[in-house]
């Protein structure tokens, strides 16, 4: 045993950092690297490869077709994938509604989605947030009504990231307006190519449009696409939300961008900040040290099947604080060229390099996403204070 590891554990590790090293395209690795946008091609591709060696869907127990990993294995493979510069995996399939699917859904709707999200031919947006209901989730207005076999859906959500590209939406509704605004969702999963639909881009400060409006006039969703029973949606949610938070703390991938940080080293730092950044330096290695040894500790009462409760918030609260002031860190000590935001270049093509306002800028949306850390810090307060 070394670390607490076992030496099976250590030698899937070499197995998981071999393969990937192997099978890494290195233009989309060169891309990562230099932090140019990757299209709906380029993380298909990769998620093919994975999913190949049915490493795409890692948290997936083996009856529901994935590699039934163990808990510590799954944190072994993200460790060393976070390691090497790979595509981000989209989480809305594998790591979202494909756990919902498979807890909630019926057998019909296992055989039909898990296989596409399995092998990265369906692509998935989430339909939570509107411009009324976003932390305060249960406040949504989208509407379903039933009329016979289906669901008339009418509202908008908002924020909704990559829905250009998605084929399907699993979505929150509201389906009894005189219940209690968490007991009246239902969730249900809706084509993207249904009429009605209409996706709006919402450009980022860093000129990206990952982000969209998406409108339900009217969209018909048969009742075969609700996922559980009408009216329990936000039970779901919540066990969806639970899994989200737990992708979000980014340690290992943090890690990695404070070594490149400090590899690019001070050279050509004025004199006066150099003292500065070396001190900024080692208080986020503390900082990502205590990280990290928050992901063992819940890595420990995974293995021993406890629950993590408010875990899960303190994961996200502290992660997304940290990827943000890494990439604050990196853009001033980039200087004049980290301000660089040439759009051609960015996209991947011919212009001035330089990525560092571009991630600064689009880490702007990590206090808010997967429920703002206000909401995080008021769930602990709850937890840990007893309030």
């Amino acid at each position: 045993m070394r670390y607490g590891f076992s030496e099976a554990d250590l030698a899937f590790r070499a197995e998981v950092r071999e393969f990937l090293s192997a099978n890494l395209p290195e233009d989309l690795a060169r891309k990562c690297e230099a932090g140019q946008r990757l299209d709906k091609a380029d993380f298909q591709r990769w998620e093919k490869i994975l999913a190949r060696r049915n490493w795409l869907t890692v948290g997936w127990p083996a009856e529901q077709g994935g590699p039934g990993f163990t808990p510590t294995q799954r944190y072994l493979f993200e460790q060393e994938y976070s390691a090497l510069p790979a595509p981000r995996l989209k989480q809305f399939g594998i790591g979202m509604v494909g756990p919902v699917i498979y807890t909630f859904g019926d057998e019909a709707q296992k055989r039909r989605f898990l296989p596409g999200i399995r092998e990265s031919r369906d692509w998935w947006c989430q339909g939570f947030s509107e411009p009324g209901a976003g932390s305060d989730l249960a406040s949504l207005k989208t509407a379903a009504r039933r009329e016979g076999d289906a669901y008339i859906v009418s509202g908008q959500k908002v924020w909704t990231t990559y829905a250009q590209w998605a084929d399907w939406m699993f979505c929150l509704v509201r389906t009894d307006p005189a219940a209690k605004k968490q007991e009246g969702i239902t969730f249900l999963l809706i084509d993207m190519k249904s009429p009605g639909v209409t996706v709006r881009p919402i450009p980022m400060m860093d000129g990206d449009k990952e982000l969209n409006e998406v409108f339900l006039d009217e969209v018909r969703v048969p009742v075969e696409n609700c996922v559980g029973e009408e009216n329990r949606g936000w039970t779901y949610a919540k066990f969806l939300l639970s899994h989200e938070r737990l992708n979000m703390s980014n340690a290992a991938r943090s890690r990695r961008q404070l070594e490149r940080l400090r590899t690019r080293g001070m050279a050509d730092l004025p004199l006066a900040e150099r003292e500065r950044v070396a001190m900024r330096l080692a208080t986020l290695d503390v900082e990502l040290s205590a990280l990290e040894l928050m992901e063992l500790r819940i890595l420990s009462a995974l293995n021993a099947g406890r629950e993590i409760g408010a875990d899960a918030a303190k994961l996200k609260l502290r992660g997304t604080e940290i990827s943000q002031a890494l990439s604050r860190l990196a853009l001033e000590m980039a200087g004049a060229d980290g301000l660089a935001l040439d759009q051609s270049w960015l996209n991947g093509g011919d212009g001035v390099a330089g990525a560092e306002l571009a991630e600064y800028l689009n880490l702007r949306k990590l206090s808010i996403w997967g429920g703002s850390n206000e909401i995080q810090r008021t769930i602990l307060a709850r937890s840990l204070l007893d309030l």
